[in-house]
């Protein structure tokens, strides 16, 4: 009887390896940013079995308080969000629905006009072109599903974030 064995595979980024982020302020913005680009155009993702490691993905820092891994399939991604007390991410929206679990930490949503806040073991459910942004209130880590992938993460031009 042969074995098959599971494949294992992450995705590379181009960005020099950083896994430290430092803690320095970014000036908050309350702008909502309307994201384009948040479809993936072209092949989509070929469905497929993978074992991934996070300690295989390198960290994206996105900016001094903010780093990110995620990992892909054909129609989910899902990102694993690093922020320091602190952090904020500014105002935007996308046609993405956004599933966030709080593994350790807190964060403060603004949302449909409330504050929310949102602390580990809880989960917000985002529903698709709701302006809303978040506020890290302690180190975070917090797992967030879209469907369909955001093709902006992927293709690194999420510069509202940077």
């Amino acid at each position: 009887m042969k074995k098959n064995k599971l494949k294992t595979t992450a995705r590379k980024s181009s960005a020099k390896k950083n896994t430290k982020i430092a803690k320095t302020a970014r000036p908050a913005s309350r702008v909502a940013v309307a994201l384009k680009a948040t479809v993936l155009k072209g092949k989509p993702f070929a469905a497929e079995l993978r074992h991934i490691p996070w300690s295989s993905i390198e960290v994206e820092a996105l900016n001094p308080l903010l780093g990110r891994q995620f990992v892909v399939g054909k129609n989910v991604m899902l990102a694993r969000v690093l922020l320091k007390k602190g952090c904020i991410v500014p105002e935007h929206s996308h046609h993405n629905e956004q599933i966030t679990y709080i593994l350790e930490g807190a964060l403060k949503f603004g949302i449909d006009g409330k504050e929310i806040v949102v602390n580990a073991g809880e989960v917000l459910t985002i529903p698709p072109n709701m302006p809303h942004w978040a506020e890290a209130l302690a180190d975070t880590v917090d797992l967030d599903i879209f469907d369909p992938p955001r093709a902006d993460w992927i293709n690194r031009t999420d510069a509202y974030l940077r």
